[in-house]
């Protein structure tokens, strides 16, 4: 059974955060709220974790996993950033975007793409996942909340725990949260001079990025 952590979304409480950080690394995974929908997360560096997480979720190697970052210069140390990705990058963070860049050496590479040696990249705009984070003290490695053979993702915390609770250690409430994913930007084409590539149009604008 995968623990309730009911926290107050403006002033997480920290021993609640302290025992879902536990639990992450000891290997568990766990459902938690962004500013776009409920994601599954687990430790960066915990193969049998990841694998779960790929499974939970019904996807394989191939499927772009996302590190949730606390903050822009935290995520420059997991990617290759040059500057004019940095420039788009720094307009667009903290916010409902996932950025897709080339991996860099602190990524393990079983869960970067395996052909693009790719990850994608996000800083979240939600207190409560930004607390979880500081206490976790490194990124944590996500992947949208959708159940395999659906479209949507979840976004209420009790029917999640309900239909993952021999799957997830933990799940945190923080009360409302949105229900559309990430907008999903590809920033490798930058690399050769090229416009970014929206991957998927979701909950970030794309005119707010002037793209």
């Amino acid at each position: 059974m995968s623990q309730l952590f009911e926290v107050h979304p403006d002033n997480p409480q920290p021993r609640l955060l302290k025992q879902a950080v536990g639990l992450l690394t000891r290997g568990g995974i766990a459902a938690v709220p962004t500013d776009s929908s409920y994601a599954l997360v687990c430790h960066l560096d915990d193969k049998s974790a990841a694998d779960k997480l790929r499974q939970i979720r019904g996807v394989d190697d191939k499927h772009h996993l996302t590190l949730l970052c606390r903050d822009l210069s935290e995520l420059a140390n997991y990617a290759r950033v040059d500057n004019r990705q940095y420039r788009l990058l720094k307009s667009a963070t903290p916010g409902a975007y996932t950025f897709i860049l080339e991996a860099s050496k602190e990524v393990p590479r079983r869960v970067s793409h395996p052909q693009r040696k790719t990850i994608g990249l996000r800083v979240p705009e939600h207190r409560a996942l930004q607390a979880l984070l500081e206490l976790h003290g490194a990124p944590l490695l996500a992947t949208t909340l959708i159940a395999p053979g659906e479209t949507e993702p979840l976004n209420d915390a009790s029917e999640i725990r309900e239909r993952f609770q021999h799957d997830l250690a933990a799940v945190l409430d923080a009360g409302a949260c949105p229900s559309e994913p990430t907008t999903v930007i590809d920033l490798t084409p930058m690399d050769g001079g090229g416009d970014p590539l929206v991957v998927r149009s979701g909950r970030g604008s794309l005119a707010a990025l002037g793209l």
